[in-house]
């Protein structure tokens, strides 16, 4: 259950009314995230926090996909549901397969483990990797 009510568009006042209509024309929908709908509550917060996320996840030296995977990647590491779920969806509208899916999850998992290991461990980082 979210901490802070949904922001409907009715609700939705002129800052926040423009931030909702400028992901609209981006992602090419009507619909809105539930994470802009919370994040409505502080319109700053929202304009910032869409901006930057437009802009990474823009045209770029990686393509849609693999920022996607990426993310999916990361909201693992931080245990983000809403965001696993957000960018899986988003990976599969870009064109990323079952065996893809599940080769990501795969490397999702080693890394985790080794990571894991390497911390427990203390492993000095190799000469050979310090660049």
């Amino acid at each position: 259950m979210a901490t802070v009510t949904l922001i409907s568009d009715a609700e939705a006042g002129p800052e926040v009314r423009a931030v909702f209509d400028d992901i609209r024309a981006t992602r090419g929908t009507d619909y809105i995230n539930n994470f802009w709908r919370a994040l409505a509550h502080d319109p700053a917060l929202l304009a910032a926090t869409w901006a930057r996320l437009k802009a990474v996840m823009g045209p770029g030296a990686l393509d849609p996909l693999t920022k996607e995977m990426i993310y999916i990647a990361v909201s693992a590491a931080n245990a983000c549901e809403y965001c696993a779920h957000s960018h899986t969806a988003a990976a599969r509208a870009k064109g990323m397969t079952e065996a893809q899916y599940g080769e990501l999850l795969s490397v999702i998992g080693m890394a985790a483990q080794t990571n894991a290991l390497v911390s427990a461990l203390q492993v000095p980082v190799d000469e050979a990797f310090l660049i």
